[in-house]
């Protein structure tokens, strides 16, 4: 018989799955400051309590929703820019949980990584198509290196920084496992699966503390439950993975393409940031749908599948808004914005594939959901987490052997066509 393991080992255990647990809730309480900030400001700045951009766009005369994304990225641009010029340098300390997590020992420059969040919930409120979960992520990250510095030993940040990015990412998108997933695919190597324990708790710890403070458990996205999936819907899920998996490595290729050509226009920051952000407010003239990060398009598409041309028309501009709103430089995430493009090229082959086979809403749904998976996969080289993060979004579990055939397919085909996943990209550039 296993003996257990001597004192020593289950007391440095049980203090770390404490300290995971505290992590947890500063974690939550970082995400919560964001999103109601959030509200806060654009219940002031566009009269908007519904939580919905494109609600909010909708209700706005046609130069008001030109205008505010351009605004919002001008003076984030400004503080940016004030930023640097105030700091005269480049901050030896990462700004981004990945930089400290890889390169760094768990330090950040808290001035620098605060100004970016700012900047980021600026840009957020102002409709820019960017995810508002990257700057929840980057505070709870920023939450945990603040904890660590000040009550463990220096070998641990890096361990603690893991905890709060991973509890960021559950308390915004509801999804525990995915969160310590994300950071055990995404960051191989730099922890060890002994490691994940802590950082299991700590996501889970920041859903529970999350579901507290908003009084309720509900899923991310609802969907109406699929009961089943047919041999024919398993060969449309490994095909939409096959597709994603060509999809991801030029997703991927556009972002780098749209920014290098805002660099060419040797902008400064604020100026950089409003062309973005017009450009943004000219699309939202041809639909609402291109403000946010996509979140109220995906839910309403899941409910309610639009026709064909429909999905095409929001799907061509709200791609266009998504890197050019990355591309000018707006602080923010990309990971809810590819939910929406992965949905969309998902229902676009569902209504393709319609026309030589009988369509039905379940069949559009089910492509959507696997599209959204398997392009997150093929953009992020982490096909268990995607696999995950759409069963814990959407209570789907049905289809968990389907989406991890499909994620590993689409993963494994982009890391063929295209070495570095989208983190990879956004970090060396960031250098």
């Amino acid at each position: 018989m296993q003996r257990l393991p001597a004192w020593p080992d289950l007391h440095a255990m049980f203090r770390r799955l404490l300290i995971a647990m505290l992590i947890g809730i500063l974690a939550a309480l970082a995400v919560s400051l964001f999103r109601h900030a959030m509200l806060l400001l654009e219940w002031l700045f566009l009269s908007n309590n519904s939580g919905s951009l494109v609600n909010a766009a909708n209700s706005l005369v046609w130069w008001r929703r030109l205008l505010t994304p351009a605004l919002g990225g001008l003076a984030a641009g400004a503080l940016l820019w004030g930023w640097q010029r105030h700091t005269r340098q480049r901050p030896h300390a990462p700004t981004d949980y990945m930089e400290a997590l890889e390169t760094g020992d768990g330090k950040f420059d808290y001035g620098a990584s605060l100004v970016k969040s700012l900047a980021s919930l600026l840009v957020v409120v102002s409709g820019s198509a960017i995810g508002r979960e990257g700057a929840m992520v980057l505070l709870a990250a920023l939450a945990a290196s603040w904890f660590a510095q000040r009550f463990t030993p220096k070998s641990e940040w890096k361990l603690w920084v893991a905890c709060g990015a991973a509890a960021g990412m559950a308390s915004a998108y509801h999804a525990p496992l995915a969160g310590s997933l994300f950071i055990a695919e995404i960051l191989f190597g730099t922890l060890m699966l002994a490691s994940l324990g802590p950082v299991v708790v700590a996501a889970v710890v920041a859903l529970l503390s999350t579901q507290l403070l908003n009084g309720d458990a509900a899923l991310l996205y609802k969907v109406d439950a699929i009961a089943h999936v047919t041999p024919a819907e398993y060969g449309l899920i490994i095909a939409t993975g096959l597709l994603a998996g060509l999809c991801g490595p030029l997703f991927i290729w556009l972002f780098g393409v749209v920014h290098q050509q805002f660099v060419r226009l040797h902008l400064s920051p604020p100026w950089q940031l409003a062309l973005g952000g017009l450009i943004v407010g000219l699309l939202s003239l041809l639909t609402p749908a291109v403000w946010g990060n996509g979140y109220s398009t995906v839910q309403g598409y899941l409910l309610a599948p639009p026709v064909l041309s429909v999905i095409a028309g929001v799907f061509i501009c709200k791609l266009l808004a998504v890197l050019v709103s990355s591309g000018s430089g707006a602080p923010g995430g990309v990971f809810t914005p590819t939910l929406f493009v992965g949905l969309a090229v998902g229902m676009l082959f569902a209504n393709l594939c319609g026309l030589l086979m009988p369509e039905n809403t379940q069949m559009v749904v089910l492509m959507g959901l696997t599209g959204m998976a398997t392009l997150l996969a093929a953009t992020t080289h982490a096909p268990i987490m995607s696999t995950l993060m759409i069963c814990e979004m959407t209570g789907q579990y049905t289809l968990l052997p389907g989406l991890l055939m499909a994620c590993v397919v689409a993963s494994v085909l982009s890391r063929t066509l295209r070495k570095d996943s989208i983190y990879r990209q956004h970090t060396a550039e960031d250098r």
